[in-house]
């Protein structure tokens, strides 16, 4: 049985994210998607004294950002020393800030020029602190044919996959039974169930950053991590 999920990266993203890296045994880095504006591509919350805060990679665009999420380019430098300014100005007090910044403060001094680029160096990076194990790979490595429903079919095939693992949002789009006929078995994840962790800055806030965790709690952070794994079968 090989249980395989097929997502678009993100920028530092949510616990939910790297709880179903966990929750397979490969997971395809989907970024040959079109890539979306106010989307979580490119930005992602921290947690301040005065509530959330958006943290935003600036990218270039191709006309109306008609480009993969795999070709879409970094616009400059300079937000690197301002995300870096914010997550220090917020976090510095947190009992594994000192810890999480050698694992993450590189980051933002190496001169990334690809948003896909970045977000995939910085999810393996965070994927081995956790002693996640899962096989990460990326979709140019397969072939992509067909519509949307299709061309996850197709990936699943080529990666021998025996059951797909997919957030809830697919139900609006995914065959199903084509997934059936080719003996592959739809999961839904569920996100639900997360325990509430130590946080700075007053009543607990869900859906931060995975920097959020990891700063207040170090390597407990997979005491957090992992929910009940329960999916629910097509």
């Amino acid at each position: 049985m090989k249980k395989v999920a097929i997502v678009q990266s993100s920028y530092i993203p949510w616990i939910g994210y790297f709880d179903l890296i966990g929750s397979v045994d490969e997971f395809i880095i989907y970024d040959s998607m079109q890539f979306t504006k106010r989307d979580w591509r490119n930005r992602n919350l921290i947690k301040t004294p005065q509530g959330k805060k958006w943290i935003t990679v600036p990218v270039l665009s191709k006309g109306k950002y008609l480009q993969t999420i795999f070709d879409t380019g970094i616009d400059g430098i300079k937000w690197q020393q301002d995300h870096w300014k914010s997550i220090t100005l917020n976090y510095a007090r947190a009992p594994f800030f000192d810890e999480i910044s050698l694992l993450i403060e590189p980051f933002y001094q190496f001169n990334y020029s690809n948003l896909s680029e970045l977000n995939t160096n910085l999810l393996l990076a965070i994927c081995n602190y956790l002693s996640i194990q899962t096989t990460i790979s990326d979709s140019n490595s397969y072939k992509l044919v067909g519509d949307k429903s299709d061309k996850l079919l197709n990936i699943c095939i080529e990666s021998s996959a025996s059951s797909y693992v997919s957030g809830p949002s697919a139900k609006e789009y995914l065959d199903i039974k084509k997934f059936e006929a080719n003996s592959i078995k739809v999961e839904w994840f569920n996100y639900d169930n997360y325990m509430p962790y130590p946080q700075l800055w007053g009543q607990f806030e869900s859906g931060m950053s995975i920097l959020d965790l990891l700063f207040n709690c170090g390597a407990n952070s997979k005491d957090y991590l992992f929910n009940a794994r329960k999916f629910n079968s097509s």
